[in-house]
């Protein structure tokens, strides 16, 4: 039987690479959107907000400034808004 210990040892995070050179300007725009909807997702859902009607797009904004990102469009908000419902 294994027994799972907790260390003391903080958690380090990961190191970032550079993206790919080379790619058309909307891969980046819509690679960084990904990313903070993701970010937006994790931390609404850290706050207790599971079900997407209840993240409405003032509320997925207050989320971004307590994270300090920067105030997100609409359609990052809709992105944030599928992958709550949809785990993706």
């Amino acid at each position: 039987m294994a027994v799972a210990t907790l260390t003391t040892k903080p958690l380090i995070p990961l190191q970032k690479k550079p993206l790919p050179a080379g790619q058309p300007r909307e891969w980046y725009v819509s690679h960084n959107r990904r990313l903070k909807a993701m970010r937006l997702a994790i931390a609404l859902l850290d706050a207790g907000v599971y079900h997407p009607a209840t993240a409405d797009n003032r509320r997925i904004r207050d989320v971004a400034e307590r994270v300090g990102l920067h105030v997100p469009s609409d359609t990052t908000c809709r992105m944030v808004r599928a992958l709550i419902r949809y785990g993706r």
